[in-house]
């Protein structure tokens, strides 16, 4: 008599990878042109980790002074966009996003590794170091050609928009 084989079902596929276009960014996070920093998610795992991609042209407008003749992305540009890919992750688990705002609290050990220039993408991978209601602490790394290009630990406070709104207006009053 042949052996039965036990029937099982296929492994679902995971719910954790999401892709987001510049569209669905920018519903997420307040920044735009020419600040809006990331081009796509190509992969989200709530409250752990995401991985965004920017893709440097000769367009970009910090490479006219940023070397002229000799074009290469401010540091503080690429950490920037590092800490866009945080801010999507966090603010997607945020409920009442549009009254929140993300601001830097710190960063720390930022290393710069390799020149970043016209014609490079960019992958960032960011990753949740600790979480609280009104603060973040994010690890990130940035490559090119899979090469890492930049790493930084950074930290940011959550804000209520509509409180730090009244007090910017009470204080310029």
């Amino acid at each position: 008599m042949p052996q039965q084989l036990e029937k099982t079902e296929p492994a679902a596929a995971p719910q954790n990878k999401t892709e987001l276009d510049v569209i669905a960014i920018q519903r997420i996070l307040p920044h735009r042109y020419p600040f809006l920093l990331i081009d796509r998610v190509v992969e989200v795992v709530p409250h752990r980790r995401i991985v965004a991609l920017k893709n440097v042209t000769a367009n970009e407008p910090f490479f006219q002074g940023h070397f002229p003749g000799h074009p290469i992305m401010p540091g503080v540009l690429i950490v920037e966009a590092m800490a866009q890919a945080g801010g999507a992750l966090l603010l997607t688990e945020i409920e009442d996003r549009e009254h929140k705002l993300l601001v830097f609290g710190s960063i720390e050990r930022a290393r710069f590794r390799k020149p970043v220039v016209p014609g490079d993408q960019l992958r960032f991978e960011v990753e949740v170091a600790a979480w609280r209601k009104t603060a973040a602490r994010l690890r990130g790394t940035a490559y090119v050609d899979g090469k890492r290009v930049c790493d930084a630990t950074m930290s940011c406070q959550i804000l209520s928009r509509t409180a730090e709104m009244s007090r910017d207006a009470d204080s310029a009053s």
